[in-house]
């Protein structure tokens, strides 16, 4: 008798066999037993979860001799029939090679005649996705009004591929992935069954391996019992797979935690040498870095750790939580670089380089260190103590906040109070005395250079194009009113007629002048006529805005709040011990 590969042979049977899909069980069990049964399912899930699987049970529910029943007695004709693939109402159809119109219109072609040995005809399509445009819309009608004895069960692995029009006519179930410790005690369970001796470790690796598949475990499995010549080894799958030591990623954890970068690098060429990629093995660091971070952030954590895994309590003690963080950014970075790596030993060193080359300086928290050292009490490792340059007073910084060029009002220049903070010692105090005579000092330079102050209603004057600018920032105006107010230039002021140049249409508009000419009336009292004119205003008419004559004003503010600023005496000491003043970060105080 030939031999029959493990994925075949324990393919599940029945609901209660099936691993992983509970959700799944639950709504098809109740739906048998209360016989609702809808004409329609749409199974979804990446490969090797248990679709087709489960639409070969559900076919035997539904046609098995004892009944509509979720737990059919896979003993009948029927039910041993649709196993065996010869269960004449029970079709299978492949949509990857079968996806033409005329395909399906040879299946539904069948769908006129009634059953001929079961209770139901039923009609599995695997991987629907392939079917085309016009081979989706020839099944439509069928698939919404089915004849009573006819059910659908279609399959795939991409369903956003299926037009909506499908998916609204059937009842989807969307099948996960399996974890690796559901898939690694189904795989000790058979092993058991065919009595071959497998180590945990060797299991759990075929777990990770397969990725969420059942039928890939099984299939690694077998590669696994040939390769081990009936055994199944940790050693052994780690070198049928390429994948890892566990102790040689621990061995590069602990060096990056002490610092020891020859000694990671050693541990990477020895896992290298044993043909595992640079990508596997940034991969399972990763994985080490993430189960670090959770025992850091939750030393509970640490009753779910294996035994294998106990050293992660002494690397919580000595790793602070930012180079753990490190290590798992660099690694998954690592791994989409890897492609892209001159060898696989760049591959894997320059990752474990960054990893060293940027660690922040600090250890574990200390409820962590607490909790490392109480499970561990054999670690020596530990915590290392973070350095830190010399931190400047804060009542130095204060100070030098308190007397800084606090920034005039426009039109007018207010006395500098510099803030006298509390001084703890003499030395504070004299340099205090000195900022805020550099303040006062550089108050008194900026004086001669702000314009005069906003004019009141006792003193305008308009005798000249030149005193527009302060009569337009000081009239009573708002929004758009005082833009065009702000960014007109006079040409000629002839007795009560002004005459004024707007750059842009929208703000010599007549509402809005009228609106300037009623708030300079009202100031001057005087009957002013404003006469607009849209034209491009040269260089020198530009200048003599209001808003140009603000914006130098605001320069000649800044320029003195800077050379301020660097002529204080403590400014000075700060940038004499190192400090840097980040340019554009110096702005005038306002009074």
């Amino acid at each position: 008798m030939s031999y029959q590969v493990l994925a075949r042979k324990w393919r599940p049977q029945r609901f209660d066999t099936l691993v992983g899909q509970e959700h799944v069980v639950r709504a098809l069990s109740h739906a048998l037993e209360s016989q609702r049964l809808h004409h329609a399912y749409l199974f979804t899930g990446t490969r090797g979860v248990g679709k087709t699987t489960l639409s070969r049970i559900l076919a035997k529910t539904l046609n098995c001799e004892t009944g509509i029943t979720p737990t059919p007695c896979g003993v009948c004709s029927a039910c041993v029939d649709i196993d065996a693939g010869l269960f004449t109402d029970y079709v299978e159809m492949d949509a990857a090679s079968n996806r033409g119109v005329d395909d399906m219109a040879a299946l539904l072609d069948r769908a006129a005649y009634a059953p001929v040995r079961g209770r139901f005809k039923v009609y599995m399509i695997d991987e629907v996705h392939m079917l085309t445009t016009t081979a989706f819309n020839s099944m439509l009608k069928t698939l919404e009004e089915p004849p009573e004895y006819l059910k659908f069960i279609l399959a795939t692995t991409d369903p956003q591929k299926i037009p909506v029009t499908v998916l609204s006519r059937c009842l989807q179930f969307s099948l996960k992935p399996m974890s690796p410790d559901q898939i690694a005690g189904h795989l000790a369970h058979v092993l058991a069954q065919e009595n071959i001796a497998a180590e945990p470790a060797a299991l759990e690796s075929v777990a990770r391996a397969a990725q969420g598949s059942m039928r890939d475990a099984l299939s690694i499995l077998d590669q696994a019992i040939a390769h081990g010549a009936g055994q199944v080894t940790a050693m052994g799958v780690r070198s049928m797979l390429g994948v890892a030591d566990t102790s040689g990623v621990y061995t590069i954890l602990e060096s990056l935690t002490q610092r020891n970068t020859s000694q990671a690098l050693s541990a990477a060429q020895t896992l290298l040498d044993a043909g595992v990629s640079a990508s596997n093995v940034l991969q399972e660091l990763a994985a080490l870095a993430c189960r670090l971070a959770v025992l850091q952030a939750s030393p509970a954590a640490s009753t779910t750790i294996t035994h294998a895994d106990q050293s992660l309590l002494a690397a919580a003690s000595s790793m602070s939580a930012e180079h753990v963080q490190l290590v798992y950014g660099v690694a998954l970075r690592g791994i989409q670089d890897a492609p892209f790596a001159p060898n696989e030993y760049a591959a894997l060193a320059m990752p474990l380089l960054r990893m060293q080359v940027f660690a922040p300086m600090g250890g574990g928290t200390p409820a962590m260190q607490h909790a490392a050292l109480k499970s561990a009490p054999n670690a020596t490792a530990a915590p290392i103590a973070p350095t830190k340059p010399a931190a400047v007073p804060l009542q130095a910084i204060q100070l030098a906040i308190a007397t800084s060029t606090p920034a005039p009002t426009t039109g007018s220049i207010a006395p500098a109070t510099p803030a006298v903070p509390s001084a703890s010692t003499a030395s504070t105090a004299s340099n205090a005395s000195n900022a805020s005579n550099a303040s006062n000092a550089s108050n008194a330079s900026n004086a001669s250079v702000l314009p005069p102050p906003s004019p009141t209603a006792s003193s305008i004057v308009l005798t000249a194009p030149g005193d527009w600018p302060a009569i337009a920032n000081g009239l009573p105006l708002a929004a758009l009113a005082r833009t065009a107010a702000r960014q007109s230039a006079c040409t000629q002021i002839d007795g009560l007629n002004i005459y004024l140049s707007l750059p842009t249409s929208q703000l010599a508009a007549p509402d809005l002048m009228k609106r300037v000419q009623d708030a300079l009336r009202a100031m001057s009292g005087k009957n002013y006529q404003l006469h607009t004119n849209v034209v491009e205003a040269s260089a020198a008419e530009l200048n003599q805005t209001a808003s140009a004559h603000d914006h130098v004003q605001q320069v000649q503010v800044q320029n003195a709040a800077e050379q301020a600023f660097h002529a204080d005496d403590l400014v000075k000491g700060l940038i004499a011990m190192g400090a840097q003043v980040v340019p554009g970060s110096i702005k005038p105080l306002a009074q």
